[in-house]
């Protein structure tokens, strides 16, 4: 979680063009570790990972990201992940793919927002744009990342676990 965040964090600071950065394409991912913890552990045990993620990630982002970055980006990283964790648990029951797609959904959404306006807002930068193109991607992502989140459900979902173990 930790590398992911903090490789984004790095990767924020090159944009391809005035409407993405690279870290919009390595930032998605997660969220996919979020979700695929909170299926295979929990609301608690995803909490955890996102806090000790978050820690690690602001420490490893101040030392090799612009400190705005690395602040707005752990502000926007622990709001969103707490949102996806909730949402995700609120519809852990519905069909498979309901809770990992809504919840990813909105809370990219916020984590965009947050970070996009704490990291860039008047340094003259491009940065609407960079947020509307991220938040594009990262909707992107999530159709993309159900596919492999699905696939990974057999080695994370306890009740699967359960069954394969007989």
């Amino acid at each position: 979680m930790a590398v992911v965040v903090t490789a984004s964090n790095i990767l924020v600071e090159m944009p391809i063009n005035d409407w993405l950065t690279w870290g919009a394409l390595s930032y998605p991912f997660a969220f996919l570790v979020t979700d695929l913890t909170n299926r295979a552990l929990g609301a608690s045990k995803a909490r955890i990972v996102v806090c000790v993620g978050f820690a690690a990630a602001v420490i490893m982002s101040l030392l090799f990201a612009d400190p705005r970055i690395a602040l707005a980006s752990g502000s926007a990283f622990l709001l969103a992940h707490l949102l996806d964790i909730f949402l995700f648990d609120k519809l852990r029951q519905a069909a498979w793919w309901k809770a990992p797609l809504f919840s990813s959904v909105i809370a990219s959404f916020l984590d965009t927002v947050i970070f996009f306006s704490l990291a860039f807002a008047g340094t003259g930068l491009p940065w609407e744009t960079w947020a509307l193109g991220d938040y594009g991607i990262k909707l992107f992502m999530v159709a993309v990342l159900i596919l492999p989140f699905r696939g990974l459900l057999k080695f994370t979902d306890p009740l699967t676990l359960a069954s394969t173990a007989r």
